[in-house]
């Protein structure tokens, strides 16, 4: 319902390691012509691998309560044709990939979903407002959904009604979506999907998830093959709005049989519930207040209660990827440690590899300021492909920037250039702002020893 602001921030590349001091780096020259933006075409989706039992409590959980805990006394849906609309100042972007996220959820979940005109009834309008407006409404927020509204007018007229309360929902008739126009494109897809999905589909977010967007870690932020089949089981014939949780799980093995007969034999996931007190030490590490060292305090309280629970799932390896990226600064080799200890557990699954590429990056770049070159490109190149599957080109153009400065490192310019090159074409969708290309761009050639030292391509 809503997609954290803070958790965006946090993992969004600009920190990958200590920086040097300003005067250090100015290593990319200021007349770089930047290429055309790359955009994604067709999309790989992976189908979930586990049990169809171990999805249904999934299903369940991901329903039947809200990302505060409170419970949802009945499945609400819509019950007809979905139609979407859009308000405000869009983006080409924005209207291209909201047709792509549509084809994906008529194609792959069965939805009978479809775009209108901005001035026609809608049972979804996705309304487009500027940033500093949706943060003066709801801090925390990126962007969210509320129900039985239309507007952003309507929304400021009802913020505190118990109209937005979605546990009086009995069928879903009207939503709104709010998001902002003026951030990169890759930030606005990923509203989209997030924000859309939840529209129409489960409420909650779960950390136990390894495959969906449905996880407040903000790893997948692309709907996912679990996501759709979540969707698909949801809107299935066998179900209605105004079922109760026990009426749903009664329902579930058939369904799910018959969509996914895959899962009939499939390893189970990661169960159990997430204690409250791990999901809270999470927020306190991740979130927009505190110090420094209360951030970090948080995130080792994290380890310490995911150990306890003998977690060796997603849940253990956020909480050290969390402390990692908490500690660059402060301890690195802490912080080292914490990312290799995360990046072994995401390795161990074939659902956790675009996690383990997440980690990736962070030893890549550690690597490339230690003048390991070698090692950076052997890295960078052993992720590549997860990167771009997951459709995460902020990510992908940080792993090429590090690959183009390694090359040049080694004195292969001409290489160095081509990477860089394509690099910037990703990061035009993933940064948006040339100011912002270009800076990332900049944090990434001063991590190399040459360019401190005023070498170089």
């Amino acid at each position: 319902m809503i997609r954290p602001l803070a958790l965006a921030a946090l993992f969004g590349l600009a920190a990958c390691v200590q920086m040097p001091e300003p005067e250090t780096s100015r290593a990319v020259p200021p007349d770089i012509a930047l290429p055309p933006m790359k955009t994604f075409g067709t999309q790989r989706v992976a189908q979930p691998i586990r049990s169809n039992r171990s999805i249904a409590a999934d299903i369940l959980d991901l329903t039947f309560e809200l990302e505060s805990g409170r419970p949802l006394p009945i499945l609400t849906r819509f019950e007809g044709p979905i139609t979407i609309r859009v308000h405000g100042q869009a983006s080409r972007s924005l209207y291209r990939d909201l047709d792509r996220l549509i084809g994906r959820f008529r194609s792959e979940a069965g939805l009978d979903v479809t775009r209108v005109a901005g001035d026609m009834p809608a049972s979804i309008t996705i309304e487009v407002v500027s940033r500093r407006d949706l943060q003066r409404a709801v801090p925390e927020a990126a962007c969210f959904v509320v129900p039985r509204l239309s507007s952003w007018a309507e929304f400021r007229r009802n913020r505190r009604s118990a109209r937005l309360d979605w546990t009086t929902l009995e069928t879903r008739e009207r939503m709104a979506v709010f998001l902002p126009g003026d951030v990169s494109p890759q930030e606005i897809r990923d509203c989209l999907h997030e924000e859309v999905a939840q529209a129409i589909g489960p409420l909650n977010d779960l950390y136990r998830l390894s495959d969906s967007v449905f996880n407040d870690d903000n790893f997948h932020t692309v709907l996912t093959g679990f996501d759709m089949l979540v969707l698909r089981v949801l809107y299935d014939r066998e179900l209605h709005s105004g079922m109760t949780r026990a009426e749903v799980a009664a329902r579930l093995p058939e369904i799910l049989d018959r969509l996914n007969p895959r899962g009939r034999r499939g390893p189970d996931g990661a169960g159990g519930a997430t204690p409250r007190r791990w999901i809270e030490a999470i927020e306190a590490a991740l979130g927009p207040s505190g110090t420094s060292p209360s951030r970090r305090a948080a995130a080792r309280d994290a380890v310490e209660i995911a150990r306890a629970q003998g977690w060796d799932d997603t849940r253990a390896a956020f909480s050290l990827y969390a402390l990692g990226r908490l500690s660059i600064g402060a301890e690195p080799e802490l912080a080292i440690a914490s990312f290799l200890q995360a990046g072994a557990l995401y390795r161990r699954g074939s659902d956790t590899e675009l996690q383990a590429a997440h980690v990736a990056m962070q030893l890549a770049a550690f690597a490339l300021s230690s003048g390991e070159a070698d090692v950076a490109m052997q890295i960078v190149e052993r992720n590549l492909r997860p990167v771009a599957e997951a459709e995460n080109a902020a990510l992908l153009s940080t792993l090429l920037m590090v690959k183009a400065e390694a090359l040049a490192a080694k004195g292969r310019a001409a290489e160095a250039e081509t990477v860089r090159q394509d690099a910037l074409g990703w990061a035009r969708y993933g940064f948006g702002s040339d100011e912002e290309v270009f800076a990332r761009l900049s944090e990434i050639a001063a991590l190399s020893p040459a360019r401190r030292r005023g070498g170089g391509a």
